[in-house]
């Protein structure tokens, strides 16, 4: 196995913070976190700290490296996917929405997002598939009732399906979101190679119905690198642009409370994949848990910790259910630690 480095993420202004030695790296191109530190990893758990300067300088290059715009948008800053499902039985907002006057209301609610993402198919833990008919009827008329109504924001197809994906682009859509990462329908691949759009590849085990029947790993954050790593190459092989796909560890998804932690503890080692990091944890399970709040939608609070976490580890895109909410959130974050205060 190659050897795998891990950033250590630290925030505020760059060559302003007591003890901060001049090998400072801007984390992926960001305003706000930077690294003077790595781990590296030689094919397990073991791992030797090693100075920004002493990296190799092709995995500096990678490290350090500003990712492409996405639709447009900057990657400097950590961007907002409002989640938009149009299911009737997600784990958090199944059934909300019932008429198309309802998602362009919802989607008008959350115009301080920069992606919207739209679902037709609930992943939660214990859901069937949905065939690709259903989830065309509905996902396609609401892309289209967007656009309509003037709506420009970039908007995600979150569909394991090809077929599904290439209806969504042609109706409107600008990202594809495979929690699959291809491997539910290979096809996809070549959907997103030829339309050119941007897809993001998630980590996750076995599928919805059964991923959360007793998942097990030896090194939780060294095996979603490694997969998503495959997922990578099989998506270029295939004839994606490698600067077009986006990676997400898959909290939740074939994972127990202590892998979806480790996992957060370790974000940062996505970055040695030198592409955008997804993060979308927000409601899920283990908030609940260990915040006290049975109900999904009681666990906005903790939904903008973890998302202020995934911040503070560089990643670039956080999908999330409270948008208004985490928004504000991370206008806070940005002004703290983005700014120089010395003035």
């Amino acid at each position: 196995m190659p050897t795998r480095y891990m950033p250590v993420p630290r925030l505020g202004p760059k060559g302003r913070l007591p003890g901060q030695g001049p090998v400072a790296q801007a984390l992926a191109g960001s305003a706000a976190v930077w690294f003077d530190a790595a781990h590296a990893f030689d094919g397990g758990s073991n791992a030797n700290q090693m100075q920004a300067a002493a990296l190799p300088a092709e995995v500096r290059a990678r490290l350090v490296g500003l990712r492409a715009p996405l639709c447009g948008l900057s990657l400097d800053r950590p961007r907002i996917m409002g989640i938009l499902n149009v299911t009737p039985d997600s784990f958090s907002d199944g059934g909300d929405l019932t008429t198309l006057r309802d998602v362009v209301a919802r989607a008008q609610a959350m115009a301080v997002a920069d992606i919207l993402d739209i679902g037709g198919e609930s992943t939660r833990p214990g859901a069937d598939v949905v065939t690709v008919f259903e989830e065309i009827r509905r996902t396609v008329p609401v892309i289209r009732a967007l656009r309509e109504a003037g709506i420009t924001t970039p908007i995600s197809i979150d569909t394991r399906k090809a077929a599904v994906a290439h209806a969504a682009i042609a109706a409107g859509a600008d990202i594809v979101n495979d929690v699959s990462a291809f491997r539910f329908d290979p096809e996809m691949a070549d959907v997103v190679a030829e339309t050119g759009v941007p897809a993001c590849l998630m980590h996750s085990k076995g599928d919805p119905a059964t991923m959360q029947q007793a998942p097990s790993y030896e090194n939780v954050t060294l095996e979603v690198f490694e997969h998503l790593a495959e997922r990578v190459e099989f998506a270029t092989a295939r004839g994606v642009a490698r600067e077009k796909l986006i990676v997400d560890p898959g909290i939740g998804f074939g994972k127990t409370q202590a892998h979806n932690l480790r996992l957060l503890a370790d974000l940062a080692q996505l970055h040695d994949l030198g592409l955008p990091v997804l993060l979308g944890a927000s409601r899920k399970k283990f908030i609940g848990t260990i915040g006290g709040a049975d109900l999904a939608k009681d666990r906005m609070p903790g939904s903008v910790a973890v998302a202020l976490h995934g911040a503070a580890m560089g990643v670039q895109i956080l999908r999330v259910h409270d948008v208004a909410e985490t928004a504000q959130a991370l206008a806070l974050w940005y002004a703290i630690y983005q700014t120089d205060h010395s003035d």
